[in-house]
């Protein structure tokens, strides 16, 4: 429980963070609007499944960083896209999203926030998680993402992921 505790503390620091910059689409300078329409472009792609046009979009040395349980098989972090390749395929094959809709999303320089809302069903074990809140932190550079650090509820996944 005190994992949860500290995920929540940890989302409504980043939340309140986000509301100080205040930025919108129409106040984005052009390399925070370069940035965000790169992380949605990489992200609508994840959406559809398109792993080339993903694979395309990624640094040869991106970082994807998923915190958690080490016993659920795609806990990073994983670096460059071989592994991150190998990852993708591992999560595929254990959770089914049901539910993934971003709420809130703003762009600084090179870097992206976003905050959301997910369900999903572990393979493992076939039970759904619940609904969950999730935030993002990514970069770019040069055009390509750089990092994926994704921050959900760790334990109500885990929690399903063992069948509990």
């Amino acid at each position: 429980m005190q994992r949860l505790i500290t995920l929540k503390s940890l989302l409504a620091a980043i939340f309140a963070l986000s509301l100080s910059f205040n930025v919108s689409a129409a106040d984005m300078d052009k390399e925070s609007q370069a940035t965000f329409d790169t992380v949605m472009a990489f992200m609508g792609a994840m959406g559809k499944g398109d792993m080339e046009t993903m694979t395309a979009m990624m640094a040869d040395d991106m970082v994807w960083q998923n915190e958690g349980d080490k016993a659920m098989p795609w806990i990073g972090p994983w670096q460059g896209k071989e592994e991150i390749l190998k990852f993708l395929g591992l999560f595929g094959g254990n959770f089914k999203t049901t539910k993934w809709e971003t709420e809130d999303a703003f762009a600084l320089g090179d870097t992206v926030a976003m905050f959301g809302s997910m369900n999903g069903i572990t393979t493992h074990s076939g039970k759904e998680i619940g609904d969950f809140t999730f935030a993002l932190r990514a970069k770019v550079k040069d055009g390509k993402v750089v990092l994926w650090n994704w921050f959900e509820d760790s334990y109500a996944v885990s929690q399903a992921y063992h069948g509990k």
